[in-house]
């Protein structure tokens, strides 16, 4: 904290100050503006001025740019404090940040957010899934279910998990519009796509799709080069990780056209035995640019087959305790584990590697198109507007064989074998999802002065999801046929969302904003469950979510902000699916959002803290029960809540140093909490429900502190070394604070070398190295704990995800 506070107390060398204004000396707020050999950049204040201090004597090239204006460079030789304006003109083609500009945050927004740029992205892209180039950010936790970052991986923001993150790319709807999940799986690589991506903690701005009761993650796919180009990225390295992608681009064709496309392929075999995953995508873009009009057609796509890695491993396996291992697969004999190979596999497997499943095709399977019209139009200076229409077609199963299934259980008759009733069968199934999702987004952006400006938009967007399982195979067939259903369901999902937005500055020094949001959400859920218990669910919600703040500009360089937002959420598909008999139809859930906080920003240094208050009515969260078929149960509490303190700040130390850090302390917790134990007789057969209350517990998988630092050592022109360190602390695998049903806190630091370097006919090299977990630590990032009631005891079963030990990932990136 003491070198993060040196540029505050250091006294100036040189400073390049000024004003960035358009040609009829309306001042821009909010342009940025860069010193391009220094990699560093600011944005400017609502006068309009920009400020960059403790600068030695020496050549700068400082750069500005505005959406929807050109940018300009200019060359500087400095040898004392300068002021260099700029006037900037209208662009003679629309830029593509207008696509997301209704969705984004910015300084005048009072809104806790975070800007990571391509290069940053970049730099971090060595082939795993998005959630871990994002987890240096703050409050930010991650976890892979193989362990090695590539296949099923979860994010977890202000310990939100990834059902209460609103993820959009392009200002479109990116969550599963049912379970409102994010699967990272099913767009593999797509870092490669992507030009920026903003964070949002806490409810944020209002955007399209599901409710940010966590945060939120806005996604803005690439743009195009000026020049054509080509790349060759390849990264290999441990657990026979292998990435390959191929991108090229033409460029901006007669200053009206371009066209850029990706190919990628991610294979790993995982660090959990069997945890190996194949995945493959696509990125095409074609793009129109006019004077006043914009106009990109997107077509990406996922492939993915996963072995299943999803059940984690016993708690008993994991700490190598064998007493413990065979008490609990006693315990689960027929459930868990039913044969000679599933006993040989528990106890003779790695520890840390072991993967219940055996079955060679025990994978899933899934592919997802999406496509996207995006067009945006410049009416004048004043009054523009941008729109989207979008479909997203998905389709896919898992399979599993299931030892000793009742035929009952499928709808089916008992099997006649040599004139004996045969009640059970080994088999084989699939469950399947198919589903479609499509709409269209829009926003009017107006400017009627430079004090002034208002945003108009919105959405509607249709879900159409069809659930169904098949037999594939079965030991005794019964009356199943190749085209039979065991069971059919529907989800129907329309969701209408509008919001009006205003920012206005009564003064020079502040800064109000006003939004409004209506959203009315109507989700029916038809048809059979996987249990085939009947389904008949009609909910219609309608949600208001104002949001208030204020901006207060202390000077060019920093700003104090508070705003209140409110934000609703609609209960997820399973909430019903796995709704318990007797219990009401779970409510949807409201949070009243404060945030308030400080920023500073120069050309060497950069900080915010933030303090925050999230709290929660009739928060859905789970009970410690699971029902017949292993689905946990999750139900409403009054109230709970969130509060907590963030910092974020960079320092460039000297041309070879510089060190980023971050930290988030939080306090998370529920009144009052009931936990539910069903209780069984000695044939298993349900006796009752045990309920025991808990006054005030920690709310669970959220870390109370969560810490990151990162140094950068940059010996020579093109290569650089980054040290990072990250801590989570402990985190609770249920609601009850049971300090034996917790994943440990947890240190890990990493390597990233990186040299950059040219050669004749390839503009660019990089050579990279990503060096994880060096100190070798065995953690767990992830678990689920569930406890039953029996004659001779309560069992409790903690299952966790163990993460890989020390790896390596080398990559090769050629640009031409």
């Amino acid at each position: 904290m003491a070198m993060l506070l040196l540029p505050v107390l250091a006294k100036a060398q040189f400073s390049i100050s000024g004003t960035v204004s358009e040609k009829s000396n309306k001042t821009l707020s909010g342009a940025s503006v860069r010193l391009k050999n220094k990699a560093t950049g600011m944005t400017t204040d609502g006068e309009g001025k920009y400020r960059f201090n403790n600068l030695k004597a020496g050549n700068y090239i400082l750069s500005t740019s505005y959406i929807g204006y050109q940018t300009i460079e200019k060359s500087i030789k400095l040898s004392s404090d300068e002021v260099v304006d700029f006037t900037l003109t209208l662009s003679t083609f629309l830029a593509d940040e207008v696509i997301v500009r209704a969705t984004r945050a910015n300084e005048k927004s009072a809104t806790t957010y975070k800007n990571i740029d391509k290069a940053e992205i970049e730099r971090n892209n060595f082939g795993q899934d998005l959630p871990f180039i994002l987890s240096n950010t703050p409050g930010v936790v991650v976890t892979s279910d193989a362990g090695a970052g590539v296949g099923y991986t979860g994010i977890r923001i202000r310990g939100s998990d990834a059902s209460r993150v609103n993820v959009t790319i392009n200002g479109i709807p990116y969550n599963d519009s049912e379970s409102q999940g994010i699967f990272w799986v099913n767009m593999p690589d797509f870092a490669s796509s992507v030009d920026n991506i903003q964070i949002q903690r806490g409810v944020g701005t209002s955007t399209n799709g599901a409710g940010a009761f966590g945060g939120s993650l806005n996604i803005q796919t690439s743009a195009p080069s000026e020049i054509a180009y080509a790349e060759l990225n390849n990264t290999f390295g441990s657990f026979n990780t292998l990435k390959n992608t191929v991108k090229l681009g033409t460029g901006l064709i007669d200053n009206k056209w371009s066209f850029d496309g990706r190919l990628s392929r991610v294979i790993s075999d995982g660090f959990v035995d069997r945890g190996a995953s194949n995945l493959k995508s696509y990125f095409l873009s074609g793009a129109y640019y006019g004077k006043t009009d914009l106009l990109r057609i997107n077509v990406f796509s996922g492939t993915e087959k996963t072995y299943q890695a999803w059940n984690g491993v016993p708690e008993a396996k994991l700490r190598g305790d064998l007493e413990g291992l065979k008490q609990h697969y006693e315990n689960n004999l027929g459930y868990l584990y039913n044969t000679t190979a599933d006993s040989l596999n528990l106890f003779n497997s790695d520890n840390r590697k072991y993967n219940q499943f055996l079955y060679k095709d025990q994978n899933d399977n899934y592919a997802q198109n999406h496509y996207q019209a995006l067009y945006a139009k410049q009416f004048s200076e004043k009054l523009s507007f941008n729109g989207a229409l979008h479909y997203t077609d998905g389709k896919g199963y898992f399979e599993e064989y299931k030892n000793a299934q009742k035929f009952a259980k499928y709808g089916l008759p008992v099997a006649n074998v040599g004139g004996v009733d045969v009640t059970k069968t080994d088999l084989i199934r699939r469950r399947w999802l198919d589903n479609d999702f499509y709409g269209l987004t829009y926003a009017f952006n107006y400017n009627p002065q430079s004090d002034l400006n208002f945003t108009l938009g919105g959405a509607y967007n249709q879900y159409r999801g069809k659930h169904f399982g098949e037999i594939i195979w079965a030991q005794y067939a019964s009356t199943s046929t190749n085209d039979y259903h065991y069971y059919d369901g529907k989800g129907n999902k329309n969701d209408f969302n509008s919001y009006a937005k205003v920012n206005y500055s009564p003064v020079t020094q502040l800064s109000l904003f006003a939004d409004l949001q209506y959203r009315n959400v109507k989700y029916d859920i038809t048809g059979m469950d996987k249990n085939r218990n009947p389904l008949d669910f009609h909910n219609n919600y309608n949600f208001f979510n104002p949001k208030f703040g204020a901006t207060y500009f202390l000077g060019e360089q920093s700003n104090l902000y508070a705003s209140f937002s409110v934000a609703n959420k609609e209960p997820n598909r399973d909430d019903f699916t796995n709704l318990k008999i007797g219990l009401p139809v779970p409510k949807p859930e409201r949070l009243n959002n404060i945030e308030a906080g400080y920023r500073i920003k120069n050309s060497d240094f950069s900080a915010g803290v933030n303090i925050y208050g999230m709290f929660y009515k009739d928060q859905l969260i789970f009970t410690g029960e699971v029902n017949d078929g292993g689905d946990p149960y999750r139900q409403n509490v009054d109230k709970s809540s969130r509060m907590g303190i963030e910092l974020d700040a960079s320092y460039i130390i000297s041309p070879k140093f510089a060190i980023n850090a971050n930290a988030a302390l939080s306090r998370n917790k529920i009144k009052n909490y009931i936990d539910y134990v069903t209780e069984y007789d000695a044939n298993f057969d349900f006796v009752k429900v045990q309920a025991t209350n808990y006054a005030n517990p920690d709310i669970s998988f959220s870390p109370n502190t969560v810490l990151f630092g990162e140094l950068v050592y940059k010996p020579l022109a093109g290569f650089a070394v980054a040290l990072q360190s990250k801590y989570v602390s402990k985190q609770y695998m249920d609601n009850t604070q049971n300090e034996n049903r917790k994943l440990n806190a947890y240190w890990v630091n990493n390597a990233r070398l990186g040299y950059d370097f040219s050669l004749k006919g390839i503009k660019n090299i990089n050579i990279g190295l990503l060096a994880n977990n060096i100190l070798n630590k065995k953690y767990e990032s992830n678990g689920y704990t569930y406890s039953s009631i029996y004659p001779w005891g309560t069992v409790t079963e903690n299952f966790y995800f163990p993460q890989a030990g020390t790896n390596f990932l080398l990559s090769l990136n050629l640009k031409f």
